[in-house]
């Protein structure tokens, strides 16, 4: 019998950093060989018009992730670092659609505004995109009230990709002693 699946959702607010996180978990774990897969979440139900908004009851990124994951199990994945801005409030949903009742971990990576306006103007190539850092904002708002007590928070806004990687390798149990 295959071993239970095990899940970390990385959440966090626009330019906190949780696609480079799970990036350098990705490289981590590769150099431990330790099996895992990794989905960006922000992906899975992208669409205009958003299907969320026009048909709520779609569950889009629930159906996607169930069918990306059967594709990783069938492969003998047990692992996953999943990643999206919300994905920490939806920990219930998303875990369900997995369909194997797995083990998880949930991360809300935070970082002041700071840190966020350097890392998307980074990202835009040098000019700082105002709407999108006032989005952001709101959102890490909504995330620190409504995320629930489960939920590590790591502060971001000093630490190095590396470091962030190993803090959740460490939460996870994923790397060998």
């Amino acid at each position: 019998m295959p071993p239970r699946s095990e899940v970390l959702f990385i959440g966090g607010r626009s330019g906190v950093g949780k696609s480079t996180a799970a990036d350098a978990l990705h490289e981590l774990l590769a150099a431990a060989d330790v099996r895992h897969a990794v989905i960006e979440g922000d992906t899975l139900d992208l669409a205009h018009p958003a299907p969320h908004v026009e048909h709520p009851e779609a569950r889009l990124a629930e159906r996607n992730l169930a069918v990306l994951w059967a594709n990783y199990r069938a492969l003998g994945h047990h692992r996953l670092v999943y990643t999206n801005t919300v994905s920490v409030l939806e920990t219930d949903g998303l875990a369900a659609a997995m369909g194997d009742d797995p083990v998880v971990t949930a991360v809300l990576l935070r970082a002041g505004d700071d840190a966020t306006s350097d890392r998307l103007t980074r990202r835009a190539g040098g000019v700082l995109p105002e709407a999108q850092l006032a989005h952001s904002t709101r959102t890490a708002g909504r995330l620190d009230t409504a995320a629930r007590a489960h939920v590590t928070r790591i502060e971001t806004d000093a630490m190095a990709p590396a470091d962030v990687a190993r803090r959740l390798a460490s939460l996870t149990g994923w790397l060998p002693a």
